[in-house]
């Protein structure tokens, strides 16, 4: 039922041992709570409820529902901190969590995460998949992934997805998040999360992309980011962030508005050179070869130019003496040229001569 014009309230009479195993009501007009009835549906695997206007907590009761592997919560009025229950295990199989765009506050509680069995395991989704076969459930689902909104199918079985950006949050990224080793997408942008980057989160090894844009980060970013090989979109900017960036394998790949807004950040792309940075330092050492290679080549064309055109006049000079040799004209050049040279002496002489005589007569 999304993507209507539905209104007023959830149903609140969910009944105990349903068989409920999608419930799908994004893009409407729904309004108040989410009904604590929903804890009843012990097969609930997809609830998405996102774009409404639901006014509540955050629904943590939900997390006993042992089957449920998408919670889509986004664009909505859901506010206040989310507060730990108590209970030993929470979203034990979930797989996407999508609570953007709310008005979510205060710190994100470890307990929120420590059980997230189904993304904890890489391989696990592919097991599922590979024993259901063709009547394994399908479903959809639209995430943002790399600033993308993309349309996902099948989703129980092939994406891992944190969306918690567009809130209030404060205090630290716990580092419980680096558990999550079969996360895929992980959005803590627009939020007020402070402190240093966990380098826990290197542990995130199929992490795709990558998104704590503004908020109020502070220290290096983590060297244990660099090895993220499946990493394909970063986005760091509009933190506090200094120090070098860390350069190999898909850092080498993101381009300066990943860190914009990050005044101490230094290093490639921002910056030349950061310190004892050995691929800075490389790409000087070739920039420098390059340079004195260029000069190597400018030098070698213009000496090649210069003895082609003194080759070429001596040729053309050659020529010309050859050819006045041989139509006899030479001898009478040089004579000519005698004869002119005589007379200017003569002149000169004269000239002399009578400079003198006139100092005698006065």
């Amino acid at each position: 039922m999304q993507n209507n014009k539905l209104s007023g309230t959830l149903p609140t009479n969910f009944s105990i041992a349903s068989s409920l195993i999608s419930l799908n009501l994004h893009g409407n007009e729904l309004e108040r709570e989410i009904p604590r009835s929903l804890a009843n549906c012990k097969k609930l695997q997809v609830l998405d409820l996102g774009d409404n206007h639901l006014n509540d907590t955050f629904p943590m009761w939900l997390g006993t529902l042992p089957e449920l592997r998408v919670l889509r919560l986004k664009s909505n009025k859901l506010h206040g901190p989310i507060r730990s229950s108590g209970a030993e295990i929470m979203f034990p199989d979930l797989q996407i969590m999508d609570l953007s765009n709310n008005a979510f506050s205060k710190e994100l509680p470890k307990s929120l995460f420590q059980h997230l069995k189904g993304m904890m395991t890489i391989d696990q989704t592919m097991k599922a998949l590979s024993n259901e076969g063709d009547e394994y459930y399908q479903d959809s689902v639209v995430v943002v992934s790399k600033g993308l909104m993309l349309e996902v199918v099948r989703i129980l079985s092939l994406y891992t997805v944190i969306d918690l950006s567009n809130n209030k949050f404060e205090g630290h990224i716990p580092s419980v998040l680096g558990d999550l080793i079969a996360l895929q997408v992980l959005n803590m942008s627009h939020n007020g999360l402070k402190g240093h980057i966990p380098p826990s989160l290197g542990r995130l090894s199929v992490v795709e992309s990558l998104d704590l844009s503004f908020n109020h980060l502070s220290g290096e970013i983590p060297q244990q980011l660099a090895y993220l090989t499946y990493l394909e979109s970063l986005d760091l900017s509009h933190n506090y962030l200094q120090g070098c960036i860390p350069q190999g394998l898909q850092f080498r790949t993101f381009e300066k508005n990943s860190y914009e807004g990050n005044d101490g950040l230094r290093g490639f792309p921002v910056s030349k050179g950061c310190g004892n940075d050995p691929v800075s330092e490389t790409n000087d050492t070739e920039s420098v070869l390059d340079d004195q290679e260029s000069n190597s080549e400018f030098f070698n064309d213009f000496w090649k130019a210069a003895l082609m055109g003194y080759g070429s006049g001596l040729c053309i000079g050659l020529s010309i003496i050859y050819f006045l040799i041989s139509t006899g004209n030479l001898s009478r050049i040089i004579e000519e040229l005698e004869h002119k040279i005589i007379m200017r002496r003569r002149k000169k002489q004269r000239g002399q001569k009578n400079y003198r005589r006139r100092n005698n007569r006065f």
